[in-house]
């Protein structure tokens, strides 16, 4: 194990993400690979979402071993229930109240931090801590090379008069098929690929703004670390390390994560286990036993996507007429505003075929012999995790850079078909059956396991992105020294 402890200062890393689930998830694990390289981490959640952790992972969950800590801040939201607040008003927060709790939980620790790695998009406050604390900072951007590409163009967008948009109507006329030809490393994009926050009339629109700041800041730092792997976005990687030097990509973490030994992971890890906001259901993994292989679709849209029960109950009798297995994670909060229940006639006629959980351990389940396809939101996190499991998709974007990962799953890496957003139960389950019976599913499923052999290479020692962990561990050391 290639270790730093015998430096005369011990890096200390404070780990800040994002308030939500993808962001915490793929910042923590980061944080374990960097603590079992030798640093010593705090890991800083708001407390909301610390006690949320705990909860759902039991009370020994978030126990760090030797030299990880957790620490948590108030995020300062009036809240009259555990609901996740309105996203602008978490960003709000986030650009306000953030930055007191921060500094004063930094200068208290028994020893002092030397470097920040913060989340990119709440860099609003991170940058001006580390000023404060005279460290320097790392942003991790915990979306794809493309994703981010799309945000950090949102400013040329704007310069360039694409956005906002002049009124409602060009979300319907065809404007958003417009290509835009001058993006190094995206060639045929149009602009409905971009980041959902381009679509607004409000040229103050608070998430455009948020968004368009905050990649912007990848500037002010010296390092940006990036979720992804080389041979998946050769050209954006390529292009933005021409733009934005040095950039470290690093994915998939997980790969890198399971590379450890079992009796070092006893050492470094303990026995944490806690990504998830919501308790995880194992009995799916029983019932996904019990399956052939390639047999069973996964549905699961993710920790933020909402929708109407009607588009809830088209999406149930799409999966039940496609005469597929499916696992269907149906998350609460799921539906707006009531109750995500779906007939009870549907529960009947589904008994055989289906089974539905509330939150399940995601990459377990994409790693099980029955699993032939994932229907999902095409969030980075599923993404990256189906594509390091050879699963191909079917994606049904909502927003954020949901838009952009589509059309890279289904154009550039060929491993996806895309639902139109208005969800009708006969392509519902023409699309499953494609996928997972047809010719195209056939080919996407072949090209599917050759990305997850490009992922192993990326995360094997000698990989891209196993090195650049190790380029990473020794900046850190380095910048530490300082």
């Amino acid at each position: 194990m290639d270790t730093v402890a015998t430096t005369e200062k011990r890096p200390h890393v404070i780990f800040i993400p994002l308030p939500s689930q993808s962001h915490v998830k793929a910042m923590l694990k980061l944080a374990q690979l960097l603590h079992h390289k030798g640093l010593q981490i705090t890991f800083v959640n708001t407390e909301i979402i610390h006690k949320r952790l705990v909860s759902s992972g039991g009370a020994h969950t978030l126990d760090g071993s030797d030299g990880f800590r957790f620490a948590t801040i108030p995020d300062s939201i009036p809240r009259s229930s555990e609901e996740e607040p309105a996203i602008d008003v978490l960003l709000h927060h986030i650009e306000t109240s953030f930055l007191a709790p921060f500094l004063e939980l930094a200068t208290k620790l028994p020893t002092p931090p030397t470097l920040i790695i913060s989340d990119g998009f709440i860099s609003a406050f991170t940058i001006d801590a580390a000023q404060k604390l005279g460290i320097p900072i790392m942003l991790y951007w915990t979306v794809a090379a493309c994703g981010f590409m799309g945000l950090y163009q949102t400013k040329s967008l704007i310069e360039k008069g694409f956005v906002p948009l002049k009124d409602e109507s060009y979300l319907t006329n065809g404007y958003l098929e417009t290509i835009i030809d001058w993006i190094p490393g995206m060639k045929g994009i149009q602009l409905k690929h971009f980041p959902s926050h381009i679509r607004t009339t409000n040229p103050h629109d608070k998430i455009l703004t948020f968004c368009t700041d905050a990649t912007q800041k990848a500037h002010s730092v010296e390092y940006n670390i990036i979720h992804t792997f080389d041979t998946l976005e050769t050209s954006i990687v390529d292009a933005l390390s021409s733009m934005i030097p040095p950039i470290y990509t690093v994915g998939p973490i997980q790969l890198v994560l399971n590379r450890i030994p079992a009796e070092e992971k006893q050492n470094t890890m303990s026995n944490f286990n806690g990504y998830s906001l919501w308790k995880e259901e194992p009995e799916c993994l029983q019932w996904l036993a019990s399956k052939e292989p390639k047999s069973v679709i996964y549905v699961n849209f993710g920790s933020s996507t909402i929708m109407s029960l009607e588009d809830l109950t088209e999406f149930g009798w799409g999966l039940a007429n496609s005469n597929q297995y499916f696992l269907w994670i149906i998350r609460s909060g799921v539906v707006v505003g009531e109750s995500s229940v779906l007939p009870p006639e549907f529960e009947e006629y589904i008994k055989e075929k289906g089974f539905i959980a509330t939150w399940c351990p995601q990459e377990k389940v994409l790693e099980h012999p029955s699993i032939g396809g994932f229907l999902t939101h095409g969030g980075w996190g599923s993404t990256i995790e189906s594509l390091s499991a050879g699963v191909p998709m079917i994606c049904w974007p909502y927003g954020w850079d949901q838009m952009t990962n589509c059309r890279y799953i289904c154009k550039e890496w060929e491993v996806g078909l895309e639902m139109v957003k208005d969800v009708k139960r006969e392509e519902v389950s023409k699309l499953v059956h494609e996928l997972m019976l047809g010719e195209k599913g056939h080919r996407m499923r072949k090209k599917a396991m050759k990305w997850k052999e490009k992922a192993y290479a990326a995360t094997a020692p000698s990989g891209s992105s196993s090195l650049n962990v190790h380029k990473l561990v020794e900046e850190i050391v380095m910048l530490s020294r300082n």
